[in-house]
């Protein structure tokens, strides 16, 4: 790959995702930006299988349907679960693989990997979509594993970018030394705990939320850290009650997680955590934040049938796109928007 000196992108998406004209889709598909768009998600998805494999990994086939969400309605949740019905059974579109993950662990227990679509009931923004494509992966072991793991995932990422595309990149975009700063960083990304990371960015306005029992940072504070810290950043042992249910105790206080985010671009781009191991634990947390045992059933009986030490990941791929593209709006990543489309079924299917 030839040097390149930063200059104004000659490569910007069309903004297709904000127009209800029946001829959108055919601006996108003759635009420059998506035919970029689409060769990443051919080298992302091979640089995700040759690094899992290379990590003893195992790709699962999974389904899109559940009935146990990772994201109840519930204190910190700020999402929905999608319900749907399929040839008469309700149930809802998967938001997450990440139980279906753990259940796979136990059937291969090196540890498995999947990239599937989560769907989730929320508005789309500028950082956030309601259906994005998910890499996610459950391995054997705790945090500090999944941490040594998910640094060396994003890296390989980047680098395959980097090989593959930079020139087209610099060309397109403008800038590429973000791709080649995380690449050459051979040491392990910055840490903070939440509170190390709460007291850094508290005396700004909006930077934490703060609900009594628990505190989040919002993706201002995210990016304030990130300017005062690290450009690669990872931040965890977040308080318990902001987090899923699911996330596993500190090893000396039931009001941390053991679960970790890591940050760079636009803020949190990795979630992460330990799981519980003791079915008890899981039924204390559970209790703690108000999600019923019985619709996780099978979830509590899994520890105790197969009990196993097992940390998961998940990345949402358009984000990690808007971090290799420079961009500012996640709704132009997506090759076929599911933005702004219409609530009733309309009488002429405009747009794919």
């Amino acid at each position: 790959m030839s040097q390149h000196t930063s200059h104004t992108p000659s490569v910007m998406p069309p903004a297709t995702y904000a127009s209800n004209e029946p001829g959108a889709f055919v601006k996108a598909l003759r635009s420059p930006w998506y035919q970029l768009v689409a060769e990443l998600h051919e080298t992302l998805q091979w640089a995700t299988m040759e690094y899992a494999r290379s990590q003893g990994l195992k790709h699962l086939w999974l389904p899109i349907t559940t009935r146990t969400v990772t994201c109840p309605t519930a204190l910190g949740s700020d999402t929905e679960a999608v319900k749907v019905s399929v040839s008469g059974v309700d149930t809802y579109l998967a938001d997450s693989m990440q139980f279906a993950l753990e259940y796979g662990c136990r059937l291969s227990p090196g540890g498995c990997y999947s990239i599937l679509p989560s769907f989730r009931g929320e508005t789309p923004d500028a950082t956030h979509l309601n259906q994005f494509t998910h890499s996610e992966a459950e391995i054997p072991g705790g945090m500090e594993d999944l941490i040594r793991y998910v640094n060396g995932y994003v890296k390989a990422l980047a680098a395959a970018v980097l090989d593959q595309h930079g020139d087209r990149l610099a060309d397109a975009r403008g800038d590429i030394s973000h791709l080649e700063r995380m690449v050459n960083h051979t040491a392990p990304f910055e840490r903070l705990t939440f509170d190390e990371a709460v007291r850094l960015v508290q005396d700004e306005d909006g930077c934490v939320r703060d609900e009594g029992d628990w505190r989040t940072l919002t993706r201002k504070g995210e990016r304030l850290l990130m300017t005062k810290v690290s450009e690669f950043l990872w931040v965890h042992d977040l308080d318990t009650l902001a987090v899923p249910f699911y996330q596993g105790f500190g090893p000396d206080d039931s009001s941390r997680a053991r679960c970790a985010d890591l940050f760079f671009g636009m803020g949190e781009v990795v979630g992460s955590g330990e799981r519980h191991v003791d079915a008890d634990l899981l039924r204390k947390s559970m209790a703690m934040h108000n999600v019923k045992e019985d619709e996780y059933d099978w979830y509590v009986r899994m520890r105790e049938e197969s009990p196993m030490l097992t940390s998961g990941f998940g990345m949402g791929f358009e984000r990690f796109l808007m971090w290799v593209l420079n961009h500012d709006d996640i709704r132009d990543l997506p090759l076929i928007s599911r933005v702004n489309e219409p609530e009733a079924w309309p009488p002429a299917v405009v747009r794919p």
